[in-house]
């Protein structure tokens, strides 16, 4: 049996007090991968965004707010883990400035200058030792798997699922698993649950030692 770290839901990029930039993730995919990995007996850590969704009861939950929040969290739980499974969707950019209260209203509109979040599933790769593995989601318009190939090399991961963007909001998804090599080791359409306890078998069956 494995320790397993989960990145779970969205994340928020605040321009002010008030406001700030997200996304669709619901943390339904975390929630049942989760479920799944519980219910086979490993141990579980959710680093997880504002979501709607329960998590397991035996599952520790961190809960966080924004992409540098959600690196500094995983990163102090990274050391007592044998794995790291990021399903999350956490903001890519950020406000180059936050605001401090709220931004009026103005007719002219407003600018935003946007800068680079972490990567966290890059920097945790970087950062894990000899033995630890790293699972990563790739998002991609038709589950085309080309910038999945390359977030595989710049992530280093070992396996990265591709699924389609019309999977973020719902119950049900497709998912398709790459190696390092860019095969395809495995496909599974259904719902999450049921995509999410075959992604664990997988995972045990190919990572866990």
């Amino acid at each position: 049996m494995a320790s397993i770290l989960l990145t779970a839901g969205p994340t928020r990029a605040y321009l002010d007090d008030v406001r700030y930039l997200t996304n669709a993730s619901s943390g339904r995919m975390a929630a049942a991968i989760a479920e799944a990995a519980v219910a086979a007996g490993h141990d579980v850590v959710i680093v997880s965004g504002p979501v709607a969704v329960d998590y397991p009861a035996s599952a520790r939950v961190i809960p966080v707010m924004t992409t540098r929040e959600m690196l500094a969290a995983s990163l102090v739980e990274l050391p007592r883990v044998d794995g790291v499974i990021a399903t999350a969707a956490p903001c890519d950019f950020e406000p180059g400035r936050r605001a401090a209260g709220k931004i009026p209203r103005r007719g002219d509109g407003l600018r935003l200058e946007l800068v680079p979040t972490p990567d966290v599933i890059a920097a945790l790769a970087r950062e894990g030792s000899d033995g630890q593995w790293f699972v990563a989601f790739a998002l991609e318009p038709g589950a085309d798997p080309t910038r999945a190939f390359e977030k595989i090399e710049a992530k280093r991961c070992d396996l990265i699922v591709v699924n389609d963007v019309t999977a973020i909001e719902g119950t049900s998804t497709a998912v398709t698993v790459y190696d390092r090599s860019h095969a395809a080791v495995g496909s599974r359409a259904g719902t999450k649950r049921e995509v999410a306890a075959w992604l664990v078998e997988l995972i045990a069956t190919r990572l866990v030692g």
